[in-house]
């Protein structure tokens, strides 16, 4: 059976526009794939705990993955392996990924785990997947009529290739009230995006 993983980002969780529109995305797949199965980790409603002193201790001593400060990190390691498929909803907070979506990025991303380091930088040790990430920002963040910056795009392309992840699309919709064509044209987009 092929499984999606589904990381919700907004602070409003399920009621954010980008998360129904993610779950549309979801309904379209299971209903051409009865047999797929979705894995929807929202980051805000089941919030991650803060790194601690003893995960850190772990890291810079290169603790055995069994370790009990890598818990939470294997768990969460262990569901992006198992994914065929990764879907990210997330809003841009302050011209970048909010902070649920960098906890997650801070737990998955470990050395000699989901990365080996070499003279060219970090080389990604887990497989590649489709993945497709819908992000919402307050006003136009891309071509010619953006008006704020996107550091949310780079380090999010840059932080899952170096988990071996570069098969990435985005999608964006712009705007807190955006326009029923906009909606429409942003369905289009993200339907057009093959994720399994």
């Amino acid at each position: 059976m092929s499984t999606l993983l589904y990381l919700e980002c907004s602070p409003h969780a399920g009621h954010s526009l980008g998360a129904r529109l993610a779950r549309g995305v979801i309904d379209d797949i299971t209903s051409r794939h009865p047999d797929v199965g979705v894995v929807t980790r929202s980051l805000v409603l089941d919030p991650l705990p803060p790194l601690s002193a003893r995960y850190a201790q772990g890291i810079t001593a290169s603790a055995l993955r069994d370790d009990e400060a890598f818990t939470c990190s294997e768990h969460l390691i262990d569901e992006l392996e198992r994914s065929e498929g990764l879907l990210i909803s997330t809003p841009m907070h302050n011209f970048a990924v909010p902070a649920a979506l960098k906890l997650w990025l801070d737990y998955v991303l470990r050395k000699d785990r989901s990365f080996k380091t070499t003279p060219q930088g970090k080389v990604g040790t887990l497989r590649d997947r489709p993945t497709l990430v819908l992000v919402r920002s307050g006003g136009p963040c891309t071509g010619e009529n953006a008006r704020q910056p996107d550091f949310l795009t780079p380090y999010l392309h840059y932080a899952l290739s170096a988990l071996g992840i570069g098969n990435v699309n985005f999608v964006y919709l712009p705007g807190l009230s955006p326009s029923e064509e906009d909606l429409e044209l942003t369905r289009c987009a993200l339907a057009a995006v093959p994720l399994l």
